[in-house]
């Protein structure tokens, strides 16, 4: 069983090894690209996550429960809620101040 296991063990490292090389047959990888992601080319990187960002957000449920849960994250951090709640009583009273003059 030990002899399996190194056997294994050998394949997934000279797998790890053949894959490094990006598949363009140079040997080059990611790093040596400047890592500039899985396809070498930024924004057509940047344009697939919007389009998956895009269909996500369709589903208005998941992107509620999505808003849900960094809510509950949040409001765990009492001063951080509490100085939110200090700022937004200060701008009401200012804005209110200023429109009372006005009039």
């Amino acid at each position: 069983m030990n002899k399996q296991n190194s056997q294994d063990n050998a394949e997934r490292a000279e797998h790890r090894r053949s894959s490094d090389n990006s598949g363009n047959g140079s040997g080059e990888t990611s790093q040596d690209r400047g890592g500039r992601g899985w396809h070498g080319d930024p924004q057509g990187h940047a344009a697939a996550g919007s389009k998956g960002g895009q269909k996500v957000s369709r589903d208005r449920a998941h992107m509620a429960s999505i808003g849900r849960k960094g809510g509950q994250a949040v409001s765990r951090d009492r001063k951080h809620m509490a100085e939110i709640g200090r700022k937004g009583g200060q701008s009401r009273s200012e804005s209110a101040g200023a429109g009372g003059e006005g009039g």
